[in-house]
């Protein structure tokens, strides 16, 4: 899909709306005119809410991108710990001690 032209005018544009003309293929003109007669709504507004849908959709992470930060932890989780965990628990008792004071420097 290509957007080819991009005017702001008259009605449209107080209502924050801009026109488009976009380049689609056949099979896609067929599905846009197929699910806006099926759901009686403009094919304008059946454009707008696949666009919306698909990004709302686009910003989870992917399946091979949830399956690659697995394996990171996988990995991370094999490893020896690099430090005692007493002293991670102290550390972290430490950072909550900070932020509960606002990140003052204790007396």
């Amino acid at each position: 899909m290509s957007i080819a032209l991009r005017i702001e005018y008259g009605s449209m544009a107080s209502m924050g709306m801009t026109k488009v003309t976009m380049t689609l293929d056949d099979e896609a003109i067929r599905q846009l005119e197929l699910t806006a007669k099926r759901l009686r709504q403009p094919k304008s507004e059946v454009t707008r809410r696949a666009l919306v849908e698909f990004a709302q959709r686009s910003e989870r992470p992917s399946e091979a991108e949830i399956a690659r930060k697995l394996a990171v932890i996988d990995a991370m989780m094999r490893r020896p710990a690099s430090r005692p965990e007493v002293e991670v628990i102290s550390e972290l008792a430490e950072i909550r001690e900070r932020r509960r004071s606002g990140w003052r420097d204790p007396q």
